[in-house]
């Protein structure tokens, strides 16, 4: 079975690659510490496991979002964004602000103060 393209069309992209993606973005990292970061930036939403994040990997790493670079502890593969995953990523947050921008200017944005008062009294 053939595996879909993380980049077909640039994006949108899945919320565990765009977390992952996230996550090297600040900094390059071991799987482990991905996977807590992922868990982390996410709010406990997005909990990859190993399976899935090594997948995840190998298809980054096909697609050259990421390089595997070497690390100081031999049994560590450490992950570091590359000039072209940078700008994917670049783009979904573009995207992303481009979709809230519109969603403020047509009033459809919520406060969270407001959707507290309304749990409260509504």
């Amino acid at each position: 079975m053939k595996t879909q393209k993380l980049t077909k069309g640039n994006i949108p992209l899945s919320p565990q690659i765009f977390y992952v993606l996230l996550s090297l973005a600040i900094k390059q990292r071991h799987g482990y510490e991905i996977m807590k970061q992922v868990q982390s930036d996410s709010q406990g939403k997005i909990k990859l496991g190993p399976g899935t994040l090594y997948g995840a990997i190998k298809r980054m790493l096909e697609e050259k979002l990421i390089i595997e670079i070497t690390s100081d502890k031999q049994r560590r593969r450490v992950y570091k964004l590359t000039d072209k995953g940078r700008a994917i990523f670049q783009s979904e947050l573009q995207r992303y602000n481009e979709a809230v921008e519109l969603a403020r200017q047509k009033k459809l944005l919520i406060s969270p103060l407001i959707n507290k008062f309304t749990l409260v009294y509504g």
